[in-house]
């Protein structure tokens, strides 16, 4: 989720790949600004394309964030996304009519955990899970999935601070146990949390 990120495909309709112009109208239509941005999606795009098995996100909105995901994913990967508004659940659903490997949810974040381990998480910046300690890298990615929590300002100090003080939802993840994390800058107002389950010993082993 990002503020006013919606519009923020209007400049870039050229290069942006049919499902997601999709989803950007029902946005606009709807009302919803708060879409991810074209930045947020083209790394969610590139990600996908690792993902062979399943990729969850929380917080659909009218889908536009999925539909990047969605255009980046290989044949036969599972994608599931959570959204707690019934009206938008809806709108998305009518965007990925057709599309058997997409399922959207109503209802809290946490129902991504019916379908999981992913290979890809995608955690709504919005605050679905965003620090609040209940989502489990280690329960919810397999050995050497990817997570993404999305919608930071770009850290300038450390620790990195929100409001004068430090950034307990960044620090969760960044100092995680159970993943290799980093903060990347996307834009110079915008920056992502990626963090990497390490793959179990087994999977080193040739």
């Amino acid at each position: 989720m990002s503020l006013q990120g919606t519009d923020a495909h209007r400049n870039a309709d050229g290069t942006l790949p049919a499902l997601v112009v999709r989803a950007v109208a029902a946005a606009h239509a709807h009302g919803f600004p708060y879409s991810c941005r074209p930045e947020q999606g083209r790394l969610l795009r590139l990600l996908a394309a690792g993902a062979p098995r399943g990729i969850a996100e929380t917080g659909t909105g009218c889908g536009v964030g999925l539909a990047w995901l969605v255009s980046g994913a290989p044949p036969g990967t599972r994608l599931v996304s959570v959204e707690r508004d019934a009206e938008r659940v809806r709108v998305a659903r009518q965007v990925f009519h057709g599309h058997q490997e997409v399922e959207i949810l109503h209802g809290d974040w946490r129902r991504v955990e019916e379908h999981g381990p992913y290979d890809l998480l995608v955690l709504d910046g919005g605050g679905q899970a965003k620090g609040d300690g209940a989502a489990d890298p280690a329960r919810l990615l397999t050995p050497g999935g990817t997570l993404v929590v999305d919608d930071f300002t770009p850290a300038t100090t450390w620790p990195p601070l929100f409001g004068g003080v430090p950034d307990q939802a960044r620090l969760h993840w960044l100092e995680h146990p159970a993943l290799h994390a980093a903060e990347l800058r996307l834009a110079p107002d915008l920056s992502v949390v990626v963090g990497a389950r390490p793959p179990g010993r087994d999977q080193w082993a040739e």
